[in-house]
């Protein structure tokens, strides 16, 4: 087995943290909600006639739309001495340090951003502005390893 030296920065893997609260919050709101209305489906006096599948259809759509929900929870960054993976929302992407220019998080943004040549850049969805101390330190931590990269 071997071991880190001081001198090499830990690997480093970072999810953000309010954005996966309230997605969660929201997804078990939404199943709750619909399921109460499958529920009371089959109690309306409007003279509509609802069946049991319609209800279980009620359910499917709130469990849909609570997994969309939930898609705002897979952002996250891994990044070691080598390269760095970004998985936003619906895919992921590693760049070797090498084609990396800069990491940034410019004023107002939301997102923190892999600047790549030729003036490209790829969002860092896991390292967001709403979480605050948390994104400080993830950038610390992601820039660390950038500039032991270089060297």
């Amino acid at each position: 087995m071997s071991t880190m030296t001081e001198t090499q920065p830990q690997p480093l893997v970072v999810r953000p943290h309010k954005a996966a609260v309230v997605a969660w919050a929201v997804a078990i709101v939404l199943v709750a909600v619909f399921t109460v209305v499958a529920v009371l489906l089959k109690n309306t006096p409007t003279g509509v006639f609802f069946r049991t599948a319609d209800q279980v259809a009620m359910v499917g759509v709130g469990v849909l739309l609570a997994a969309a929900a939930l898609l705002f929870t897979r952002p996250r960054v891994r990044a070691d001495a080598e390269s760095i993976e970004v998985r936003n929302i619906y895919g992921t992407t590693r760049y070797p340090w090498s084609e990396v220019e800069a990491l940034s998080f410019p004023d107002g943004a939301s997102f923190a951003r892999l600047e790549l040549p030729d003036d490209e850049y790829v969002s860092i969805m896991a390292i967001q502005s709403t979480d605050g101390e948390r994104a400080v330190h993830a950038m610390r931590a992601l820039r660390r390893l950038y500039r032991a990269s270089r060297t």
